[in-house]
């Protein structure tokens, strides 16, 4: 790694294979930044299933119903879409869940699996995994008949922002 993170703007997650450190970009998301931060100090995410993970593609979380159809109490966010020259879908890349409308986004996320760049400039980067893929790779993936939905799914065991440790 280039340059050391800023503990403030950088989040642990505790999967069943391991811890996910993911370093997140105010840069280019401050809005979506600040409300990932600020869910995960709720402890918002704290169990929380991967209930939709295509192996090659991404694992979303971040529904607390695991329905794939749930949110937060907090309002749903505007898009900060990055021009792909700035940032792409690749893997390791976090990135806001929303509905067909743009700014829905709420408290979902994905962890692209692979490059996806038909996803740039769609959906709002605010971050990457920069330690851990491993761990992230061995999330219970879903079959592709059932648009990855994950039968009996992983959890989120603990999120944490690295500044409050």
């Amino acid at each position: 790694m280039a340059q050391a993170l800023d503990p403030e703007n950088t989040l642990r997650m505790e999967l069943k294979d391991g811890v996910v450190t993911i370093g997140m970009r105010p840069d280019l998301a401050p809005n979506h930044v600040e409300r990932i931060k600020t869910l995960t100090r709720r402890g918002f995410y704290n169990g929380v299933v991967f209930h939709r993970v295509i192996d090659g593609f991404m694992a979303q979380t971040g529904d607390p119903t695991g329905t794939g159809m749930g949110g937060s109490d907090l309002p749903d966010l505007k898009a900060e879409f990055s021009p792909p020259s700035e940032a792409q879908h690749l893997r390791g890349t976090c990135s806001m869940a929303r509905t067909q409308n743009p700014n829905s986004a709420n408290s979902q996320f994905f962890i692209c699996l692979a490059d996806v760049p038909h996803l740039d400039g769609q959906y709002t980067i605010w971050g990457a995994v920069v330690d851990g893929m491993e761990a992230v790779d061995g999330i219970k993936t879903g079959p592709s008949a059932r648009n990855g939905k994950v039968e009996d799914p992983d959890a989120i065991i603990r999120m944490w922002v690295m500044a409050d440790e």
